[in-house]
Protein backbone atom coordinates (compact mmCIF):
# COMPACT_ATOMS: atom_id res chain seq x y z
CA UNK A 1 0.00 0.00 0.00
CA UNK A 2 1.35 3.82 -0.95
CA UNK A 3 2.10 5.85 1.36
CA UNK A 4 -0.96 8.42 2.08
CA UNK A 5 1.24 11.34 1.24
CA UNK A 6 2.38 10.12 -1.93
CA UNK A 7 -0.38 11.67 -4.67
CA UNK A 8 -3.21 9.23 -6.03
CA UNK A 9 -4.59 10.70 -9.29
CA UNK A 10 -7.83 9.89 -8.38
CA UNK A 11 -7.76 12.74 -5.52
CA UNK A 12 -5.72 15.24 -6.80
CA UNK A 13 -6.30 18.39 -8.41
CA UNK A 14 -3.51 20.68 -9.93
CA UNK A 15 -3.52 24.76 -9.31
CA UNK A 16 -1.93 27.54 -11.25
CA UNK A 17 -1.96 30.69 -9.15
CA UNK A 18 -1.27 33.98 -11.23
CA UNK A 19 1.13 33.17 -13.93
CA UNK A 20 0.28 36.33 -15.99
CA UNK A 21 2.06 38.49 -18.59
CA UNK A 22 2.92 41.33 -15.98
CA UNK A 23 5.06 39.15 -13.97
CA UNK A 24 7.38 38.00 -16.92
CA UNK A 25 9.83 40.74 -16.59
CA UNK A 26 9.90 41.23 -13.08
CA UNK A 27 9.86 37.56 -12.48
CA UNK A 28 13.85 35.84 -12.30
CA UNK A 29 13.22 32.65 -14.89
CA UNK A 30 9.50 33.24 -15.30
CA UNK A 31 9.83 31.82 -18.80
CA UNK A 32 11.24 28.23 -17.12
CA UNK A 33 8.49 28.52 -14.22
CA UNK A 34 6.42 28.62 -17.00
CA UNK A 35 7.54 25.70 -19.07
CA UNK A 36 7.58 23.99 -15.89
CA UNK A 37 3.95 24.71 -15.02
CA UNK A 38 2.98 24.07 -18.71
CA UNK A 39 4.53 20.31 -18.84
CA UNK A 40 2.79 19.95 -15.11
CA UNK A 41 -0.63 20.67 -16.87
CA UNK A 42 0.53 18.53 -20.05
CA UNK A 43 0.38 15.75 -17.55
CA UNK A 44 -2.69 16.25 -15.45
CA UNK A 45 -4.52 16.57 -18.92
CA UNK A 46 -2.65 12.75 -19.96
CA UNK A 47 -4.25 11.81 -16.18
CA UNK A 48 -7.29 13.40 -16.38
CA UNK A 49 -6.55 15.42 -13.24
CA UNK A 50 -8.92 18.90 -12.87
CA UNK A 51 -6.49 21.84 -13.47
CA UNK A 52 -7.75 25.03 -12.22
CA UNK A 53 -6.42 28.71 -12.74
CA UNK A 54 -6.38 32.15 -10.87
CA UNK A 55 -6.19 35.43 -12.02
CA UNK A 56 -4.80 38.31 -9.78
CA UNK A 57 -7.11 41.35 -11.37
CA UNK A 58 -6.63 40.44 -14.96
CA UNK A 59 -7.41 44.18 -16.30
CA UNK A 60 -4.30 45.67 -14.98
CA UNK A 61 -2.10 42.17 -14.69
CA UNK A 62 -3.11 40.94 -17.96
CA UNK A 63 -4.08 37.20 -18.82
CA UNK A 64 -2.30 34.00 -18.13
CA UNK A 65 0.84 33.29 -19.45
CA UNK A 66 0.30 32.38 -23.32
CA UNK A 67 2.39 29.00 -23.04
CA UNK A 68 0.05 28.19 -19.87
CA UNK A 69 -2.73 29.59 -22.02
CA UNK A 70 -2.09 26.61 -25.42
CA UNK A 71 -2.25 23.88 -23.08
CA UNK A 72 -4.97 24.14 -20.61
CA UNK A 73 -7.87 21.72 -20.90
CA UNK A 74 -10.89 23.40 -22.71
CA UNK A 75 -13.27 23.81 -19.52
CA UNK A 76 -10.72 25.40 -17.72
CA UNK A 77 -11.67 29.09 -17.43
CA UNK A 78 -9.06 31.01 -15.16
CA UNK A 79 -10.83 31.97 -11.84
CA UNK A 80 -10.42 36.17 -11.61
CA UNK A 81 -9.41 37.19 -8.02
CA UNK A 82 -8.64 40.50 -6.05
CA UNK A 83 -7.48 38.65 -2.81
CA UNK A 84 -4.10 37.20 -2.39
CA UNK A 85 -5.06 33.87 -1.55
CA UNK A 86 -6.98 32.14 -4.19
CA UNK A 87 -9.67 30.86 -1.70
CA UNK A 88 -10.94 34.34 -1.33
CA UNK A 89 -12.60 34.10 -4.49
CA UNK A 90 -15.46 32.46 -3.92
CA UNK A 91 -15.75 30.00 -6.65
CA UNK A 92 -12.29 28.69 -5.90
CA UNK A 93 -12.75 26.48 -3.32
CA UNK A 94 -16.36 25.48 -4.59
CA UNK A 95 -14.26 24.04 -7.53
CA UNK A 96 -11.83 22.24 -5.94
CA UNK A 97 -14.74 20.25 -3.75
CA UNK A 98 -16.57 19.68 -7.30
CA UNK A 99 -13.31 17.73 -8.01
CA UNK A 100 -13.39 15.34 -5.38
CA UNK A 101 -9.58 16.73 -5.00
CA UNK A 102 -8.23 15.70 -1.45
CA UNK A 103 -4.61 16.54 -2.67
CA UNK A 104 -3.80 20.14 -4.32
CA UNK A 105 -0.76 20.64 -5.91
CA UNK A 106 -0.01 24.65 -6.27
CA UNK A 107 1.99 26.53 -8.33
CA UNK A 108 1.84 30.11 -9.34
CA UNK A 109 3.71 33.40 -8.29
CA UNK A 110 4.40 34.92 -6.38
CA UNK A 111 5.64 32.37 -3.79
CA UNK A 112 5.61 34.46 -0.51
CA UNK A 113 2.37 36.57 -1.44
CA UNK A 114 -0.59 34.71 -3.46
CA UNK A 115 0.63 31.39 -3.55
CA UNK A 116 2.07 31.11 0.49
CA UNK A 117 -1.91 32.34 1.60
CA UNK A 118 -3.40 30.08 -1.03
CA UNK A 119 -1.28 27.20 0.64
CA UNK A 120 -2.37 28.37 4.36
CA UNK A 121 -6.04 28.48 3.46
CA UNK A 122 -6.44 25.62 1.26
CA UNK A 123 -4.63 23.60 4.93
CA UNK A 124 -6.93 25.48 6.46
CA UNK A 125 -9.83 23.63 4.48
CA UNK A 126 -8.58 20.36 5.37
CA UNK A 127 -7.01 19.72 1.80
CA UNK A 128 -3.56 18.21 1.61
CA UNK A 129 -1.10 20.61 -0.22
CA UNK A 130 1.99 19.75 -2.38
CA UNK A 131 3.73 22.54 -3.92
CA UNK A 132 5.58 22.24 -7.08
CA UNK A 133 9.05 24.43 -6.06
CA UNK A 134 9.85 24.24 -9.39
CA UNK A 135 6.87 26.38 -10.74
CA UNK A 136 6.61 29.11 -8.45
CA UNK A 137 8.72 31.99 -8.00
CA UNK A 138 9.16 35.41 -6.97
CA UNK A 139 10.82 39.24 -7.52
CA UNK A 140 13.57 38.43 -5.09
CA UNK A 141 14.98 35.23 -3.98
CA UNK A 142 15.31 35.85 -0.19
CA UNK A 143 11.13 36.41 -0.42
CA UNK A 144 10.80 33.00 -2.46
CA UNK A 145 12.88 31.26 0.14
CA UNK A 146 11.15 32.81 2.75
CA UNK A 147 7.39 31.58 1.18
CA UNK A 148 8.82 28.37 0.61
CA UNK A 149 10.39 28.00 4.06
CA UNK A 150 6.79 29.33 5.63
CA UNK A 151 4.59 26.98 3.77
CA UNK A 152 6.79 24.04 4.06
CA UNK A 153 6.94 24.69 7.79
CA UNK A 154 2.97 24.53 7.78
CA UNK A 155 2.93 20.90 6.61
CA UNK A 156 3.00 21.73 2.76
CA UNK A 157 4.88 18.51 1.04
CA UNK A 158 7.57 20.33 -1.56
CA UNK A 159 7.43 18.49 -4.33
CA UNK A 160 8.75 19.00 -8.05
CA UNK A 161 7.24 18.57 -11.76
CA UNK A 162 9.18 15.09 -12.63
CA UNK A 163 8.58 13.90 -9.33
CA UNK A 164 4.21 14.83 -9.19
CA UNK A 165 4.30 12.97 -12.76
CA UNK A 166 6.32 9.76 -11.75
CA UNK A 167 4.22 9.30 -8.70
CA UNK A 168 0.67 9.72 -10.64
CA UNK A 169 2.20 6.85 -12.58
CA UNK A 170 4.28 4.76 -9.82
CA UNK A 171 4.87 2.03 -12.28
CA UNK A 172 7.18 1.74 -15.81
CA UNK A 173 4.06 -0.14 -16.68
CA UNK A 174 1.77 2.40 -16.38
CA UNK A 175 -0.76 2.81 -19.43
CA UNK A 176 0.24 6.60 -19.93
CA UNK A 177 4.23 6.13 -19.42
CA UNK A 178 5.30 6.82 -22.57
CA UNK A 179 3.08 9.82 -23.19
CA UNK A 180 4.36 10.96 -19.70
CA UNK A 181 8.16 10.44 -21.28
CA UNK A 182 7.25 12.22 -24.55
CA UNK A 183 6.82 15.78 -22.20
CA UNK A 184 9.62 15.50 -20.07
CA UNK A 185 11.96 15.08 -22.15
Amino acid sequence: MPHPRLLDSSKTALVVIDVQEAFRSPIPDFAEIAGNISIAVRGCGIFGIPVVVTEQYPKGLGRTAEEILLVLPDDCEPIEKTSFSSCGAGAFVEVLRKSGAKQVVISGVEAHVCVNQTAHDLLNEGFEVHLLTDCVGSRFEHDKTAGLAKMQSSGVIPTSTEMMLFELMRDVRHDKFKEIQQIIK
